[in-house]
């Protein structure tokens, strides 16, 4: 007889909600491997995983061992102060314990620990077969499932995400006995709801996925993605396009059915005159469909609808489809061209009446505010300051649109659209699109240098804003989205390579605000808050690129002491340090500058500065001094230059006098004068040693 079998499990339900399929799946493919582990019963893992649709979930494994290993026990009884009396007689204690283990207490073994010598009770007992304890693994499994709101039905005491309907359990080609959740097993599934409205038989576990094939069902997620991809790019191709296929959507269309179905389907032609985001949206979120596009990415008349049947008549599928989504388009439309009549300019004046926040003003404030912003920032990118000024006072006017009262998701979208239709410059309809970017996390930051200005304007003025106001993310709690727009600010400035003055622009926009912060706040703190706050923003940025914490760290001192900060030396003395850290000096040079920081942090008073080389005694010293004025003349023009990667490379050569200074050198000597001289000269190593990092956090 085989030491091991294959397994089947399936629970087959009432359609499970779509959104939730594929963590329910690995819910309970995890809970029945781990209750095996727990159980020390072996099982081959290759190749298995959750197999699931809308209405059944399916553990299948090749090889599981028929019987749990040897159950070894060991149950800790008395110490023997307290199991033994005087006479070396049992007590009561060692007595009771004995009995519960069944056995006389002269055969019970003995262990020590700290606490002394004490009894214990070992024991050795076969394995149980795994059979008898399937249903118990299948119910620990359905138990830790995550189900929020598990639904009852009939009159049981007991819930699941949906009804329950069936349950096959196989071990082989024998049905273990179980009832879970009001079923009792057995080798019968279901097929397709429509296509095969009859039992399904199982003789082993092997015929699973091919039965149910048969039975038009495709078990396999992984296999049903598959061929929807394949039958939507199919029919895309025939209709003269390519579709776009939303991996989110994708998904919901995969947890909606058992026997994917594409359908080619098309709507009138008048409908393309409304923004394309809006149709797709709305083809998409509402119907799950997959829109068609033309070679240059323009959506066209067709799109792919997944049908869940493989239908006599697909004319009359393909009508169901189009007649769902026409009203749809059509309310669209009736918005865009109620918003066309109106103008992006008018929406503008609704926005004085929408509140921002209460002490912040209303929406038309900030906009306000950030139109100033976004006057300023425009000569460091390049930018006419007057263009960007009339991107930004646009950029929020179409959230007084129909069509964004509809789409929410549009809100930039489609006020690039009405600009268009208004006949602003093109360069500023695309920035009010471009003024939300990065939407999310990933996202790449505005095209344009102008896109990019109102971008940077808007997040800036909400930090400052918020700050101001004491209004800082806490915990999980951020609805201002702070953190993001902190992100977004700082990418848009290093990756657009705009150059202003960070601290100075936070100033600005501090400075802008409507109104004090109350009596409890310090307003002087806000703008400091709000560049540190950056930076922490910053270092997630940095550690998702791989660079060291201390690296960064190093820079972070050196700038946050700059009455003047801007990101993109920031990136440029980071990338120096990167390439200091490898080179051979580098570890002896940051702890030599470890050491000289803690040296003169020591002494009482203002460090000495004037170096007078009357004062030298040692050879060491004197060497070091020259070569320290060699190593300053050489890179001053490399630092106004900020070629910081020749900076380090230059002060990388210091490291033989520096290692001889401290070889030979006391500093702190008797004698005043030379003890300053030297101090001044370990200050004058010091500085220039750090200006372009603060090179110690890189020793260890």
């Amino acid at each position: 007889m085989s030491t091991t079998q294959p397994l089947l499990i399936e629970l087959g339900t009432e359609e499970l909600p779509v959104k939730a399929l594929p963590g329910l799946a690995q819910a309970f493919f995890d809970g029945v491997l781990d209750g095996l582990h727990k159980r020390g019963i072996g099982f081959d893992r290759e190749g298995a995983k959750p197999l699931y649709t809308p209405r059944r979930l399916a553990v299948r494994l090749n090889g599981v061992a028929t019987q749990q290993p040897e159950q070894k026990s060991e149950v800790l009884g008395p110490y023997l102060n307290i199991a033994l009396d005087a006479e070396g007689q049992p007590t009561k204690a060692l007595q009771g314990f004995a009995q519960k283990a069944g056995i006389d207490w002269s055969q019970l073994e003995r262990t020590s620990d700290a606490k002394g010598e004490r009894f214990v009770h070992r024991a050795t007992k076969p394995g149980a077969d795994t059979a008898s304890l399937l249903p118990e693994i299948v119910r620990e499994a359905l138990a830790a499932m995550p189900i929020p709101k598990p639904m009852r039905w009939g009159d049981h005491d007991y819930g699941f995400a949906r009804p329950v309907h069936w349950l096959v359990l196989l071990f082989g080609a024998e049905v273990v006995p179980a009832q879970v959740l009001g079923v009792r097993s057995d080798r019968m599934s279901r097929g397709h709801r429509f296509m095969h409205d009859k039992p399904v038989w199982f003789s082993a576990p092997e015929d699973y996925v091919e039965s149910l094939r048969s039975a038009h069902v495709l078990v396999d997620a992984d296999e049903r993605r598959e061929r929807i991809v394949r039958e939507v790019a199919a029919a895309a191709q025939q209709a003269g396009g390519q579709a776009r296929i939303d991996e989110g959507i994708l998904e919901e269309v995969n947890g909606l059915t058992e026997w994917p179905v594409a359908i080619a389907c098309g709507f009138e032609r008048e409908f393309l005159a409304v923004p394309q985001e809006a149709l797709i949206a709305t083809m998409e979120a509402n119907q799950k469909f997959f829109p068609v596009l033309d070679a240059q990415g323009q959506l066209t008349e067709r799109f792919i609808g997944i049908a869940n049947i493989q239908s006599r008549n697909e004319a009359e599928v393909r009508k169901g489809y189009e007649r769902v989504i026409r009203p749809r388009f059509a309310d669209a439309k009736f918005f865009f061209d109620e918003d066309l009549k109106q103008g992006l300019d008018s929406m503008g004046e609704g926005l004085k009446t929408v509140t921002y926040q209460a002490k912040l003003g209303s929406v038309a404030d900030k906009v306000a505010r950030v139109a100033a912003l976004a006057e300023a920032i425009a000569p460091a990118a390049g930018v006419e300051p007057a263009q960007a000024k009339r991107a930004a006072l646009l950029s929020k006017n179409d959230l007084q649109s129909r069509m964004v009262n509809e789409f929410p998701e549009l809100q930039g979208i489609a006020g690039r659209y009405y600009a268009q239709a208004a006949n602003e410059p093109a360069e500023v309809a695309a920035a009010i699109d471009e003024a939300y970017m990065p939407r999310f996390a990933g996202d790449a930051i505005a095209p344009s240098k102008l896109g990019q200005v109102v971008a940077i304007a808007e997040r800036l003025d909400t930090l400052a804003g918020c700050f101001n106001q004491g209004i800082k993310p806490t915990g999980n709690k951020d609805p201002f989205a702070l953190r993001r727009a902190a992100l977004g600010l700082a990418r848009t400035l290093l990756e657009g390579e705009i150059d202003p003055d960070l601290r100075g622009l936070i100033y600005t926009a501090v400075d802008l605000q409507p109104v004090r912060p109350s009596a409890d706040l310090n307003s002087e703190t806000a703008p400091l808050d709000i560049f540190i706050f950056v930076l922490d923003r910053l270092r997630a940025y940095y550690a998702e690129q791989s660079v060291p914490a201390p690296q960064f760290y190093s820079v972070e001192q050196t700038i946050a002491v700059h009455n003047e900060v801007k990101l993109k030396d920031f990136d440029r003395r980071l990338k120096a340090i990167a390439e200091f850290a490898k080179l051979p000096e580098a570890e002896a040079l940051a702890a030599a500058n470890k050491r000289i920081r803690n040296i003169l942090r020591k002494v009482d008073g203002e460090v000495p500065t004037a170096i007078d080389p009357a004062h030298f005694v040692e050879d060491a010293e004197r060497e070091l001094a020259e070569v320290v004025d060699a190593a300053i003349a050489d890179t001053d023009p490399l630092l106004a230059q900020r070629d910081y990667v020749a900076v380090l490379g230059r002060l990388a050569r210091l490291r033989p006098q520096v290692d001889a200074f401290f070889t030979h050198v006391m500093v702190n000597v008797d004698d005043l004068a030379v003890r300053n001289n030297r101090l001044a000269l370990l200050k004058r190593l010091s500085d220039r040693l750090g200006s372009v990092a603060a090179i110690e956090h890189l020793s260890i």
